[in-house]
């Protein structure tokens, strides 16, 4: 009632002002005497307005709590009334001169959780109880019933109950760089081996919108290749979250499978992931895969499940090999089907340890059917084949080296292994294994197996340490925190991080098989990597990688005879 008292007589006085305005106005003095009272006037008007307006704003809130005491019978929660007394920014001037209790400001700022570290590439998928905590942790403006802030470093607007929601993000990713050391021996081919370019590894602008407990997501990339100026979908689906620690998922996603698969690539220790976790994890699962299945995750275990289907755009003929997705035809008769499963297990989780441990497995159980020409209506029968290969770790439009080339007569292809993963303090280290089979059917005919594994090891020299992500059942990039981040007028750093690993896959299968049919000679590829990730605050990252890769001889035409080379590569990195 006093909100309504202070209210009434400030518009009582409004009207005043503006009477006693009209009378100045009506009244014979000079020009300029008139025009200093009506600015005067106006001011005053637009002040007391400013006032009204932050008092209308605080009496809602008050009536507005007022019911909901009356309802429920009880005191307002302790998340309610941190609510209540956050700082309120509202459209208009507000005399300074008056006071209202309110607290310094960001007196009671939450800061974000995970000390500062990246965003996701992704769109966010939270419960609305873990998104509301997220809002309310962040300062934000309140606007005409709606709050426009940063919850977790990405831009929101929601409604006042956070019901409702659109968030945007950004991944940006440029690589630049080349090769050097790596020329082809005589007869083979040079390849796209550049000594400098440059490209647009990706750039993701994640919409996320928001009805209580259904996400939508969709993330269109405008780097989605390995040459600039291809546009794809990272993904588009729909969510529910209404499940304790629960994410219910349908459409094109891309399936945690791997440890490493299952981190953002805001948060890699190199510029590419290991060369056996990108060859397993485009088996059946990848970028802008359809899928329905589900992840669950607690403090000490995680697991995931989906159904998959094809790729994006997978069934167009314009998304030809030389696509980021790869492998599109337009005379698909038969789509594939396959399906991932994910398990993980943290049995010592301490302030100063971390251990993870892990198995994935990933099978494509029905291959997709192509027909052999693009009159295909009137096709009776189609083919089924797979092929695998993979860059040296450096993706600016480089060729492969380790190629297996088109396996045909491919019924079904599927992959597993272990992870394994340690932190102590600022140290991490963590590797994976898996095997990979393709399994064949002709007369004569038999299976094809590769493998690979890779090591990796992170330090932290200073900046907040990489720690383990419950939600993601991996390890996330270093943080930095508010009072760490680049200043150096105040000798703050940031974060930095010295990074390396060891990549092996064996494409090799049954070299000495007497059946020419059975013998695929893919190569084997090691690379060597090496890194500094400098982090200047939560939101940018640069990065700088030396490679040296040996690969043995494969059937390739830029690999006839063997191959070694080196590349040094940098990345400049944002995230919202």
């Amino acid at each position: 009632m006093r909100c309504k008292a202070v209210v009434s007589s400030f518009a009582f006085a409004s009207f005043l002002l503006s009477s006693a305005a009209s009378s100045a106005f009506a009244a014979p003095s000079d020009d300029a005497q008139i025009r200093a009272l009506r600015l005067e006037m106006a001011q005053m008007r637009k002040e007391m307005m400013g006032q009204i307006s932050t008092l209308k704003v605080r009496l809602a809130r008050s009536e507005a709590t007022a019911h909901h005491v009356g309802r429920a019978g009880t005191a307002t929660t302790a998340a309610e009334n941190s609510r209540a007394t956050r700082r309120v920014i509202t459209s208009g001037p507000v005399d300074p001169s008056v006071q209202f209790a309110e607290p310094a400001p960001g007196a009671n700022r939450i800061h974000l959780a995970n000390s500062g570290t990246p965003t996701s590439d992704r769109g966010d998928i939270m419960s609305w109880k873990s998104f509301k905590a997220a809002t309310a942790s962040d300062e934000d403006v309140h606007v005409g019933g709606m709050i426009i802030g940063f919850p977790k470093g990405r831009f929101t607007i929601a409604s006042e109950d956070a019901a409702y929601a659109l968030s945007i993000g950004l991944a940006f990713h440029e690589d630049f760089g080349g090769f050097f050391n790596a020329g082809p021996r005589r007869g083979e081919g040079r390849g796209a081996f550049n000594s400098f370019t440059s490209n647009m590894r990706r750039l993701r602008i994640p919409f996320t919108f928001r009805y209580k407990n259904f996400v939508a997501a969709v993330t269109p990339d405008f780097g989605a290749n390995h040459n600039d100026g291809y546009v794809g979908l990272y993904e588009g689906n729909l969510n529910y979250t209404g499940l304790r620690n629960t994410i219910l998922t349908v459409g094109y996603f891309q399936p945690r499978v791997t440890e490493e698969d299952s981190e953002s690539s805001n948060d890699f220790f190199t510029l590419e992931r290991p060369s056996i976790t990108d060859m397993v994890r485009n088996i059946a699962a990848g970028d802008a895969r359809f899928s329905v299945g589900a992840l669950h995750y607690e403090k000490r275990w995680w697991i995931a499940g989906y159904f998959t289907g094809q790729e994006w755009g997978h069934r167009n003929a314009s998304d030809s090999s030389s696509t980021y997705y790869g492998g599109g035809s337009g005379t698909t008769m038969d789509s594939q089907t396959g399906a991932t499963l994910r398990v993980a297990g943290r049995p010592v989780a301490t302030k100063d340890w971390d251990v993870h441990v892990g198995a994935s497995g990933i099978s494509a159980f029905r291959l997709a059917c192509n027909a052999a020409s693009s009159t295909s209506s009137s096709a009776t029968s189609c083919s089924r084949s797979t092929s695998f290969g993979q860059r040296p770790e450096f993706d600016i439009g480089e060729a492969n080296l380790a190629a297996t080339g088109a396996i045909s007569n491919a019924k079904q292809v599927w992959a597993a292994g272990p992870e394994l993963g340690v932190r102590w303090n600022r140290l991490l280290v963590k590797g994976e294994y898996y095997h990979v089979g393709v399994q064949r059917e002709g007369a004569g005919l038999k299976s094809a197996g590769f493998q690979g594994w890779y090591g990796s090891a992170a330090y932290t020299i200073f900046g907040t340490p990489r720690m383990y992500s419950e939600k993601s059942g991996a390890f996330t990039a270093p943080g930095v925190k508010d009072n760490e981040e680049f200043n150096p007028a105040l000798n703050h750093w940031g974060a930095l991080e010295v990074v390396g690993h060891y990549s092996v896959i064996d494409l090799n299968s049954n070299l000495g098989d007497a059946n020419a049919k059975n013998v695929i000679r893919g190569g084997q590829q090691t690379v060597w990597t090496g890194g500094l990730n400098w982090y200047p605050n939560r939101h940018f990252r640069l990065m700088l990688d030396f490679s040296h890769f040996i690969v043995s001889r494969s059937e390739q035409a830029t690999n006839i005879y063997g191959r070694t080379g080196n590349s040094v590569a940098a990345r400049v990195q944002a995230g919202f």
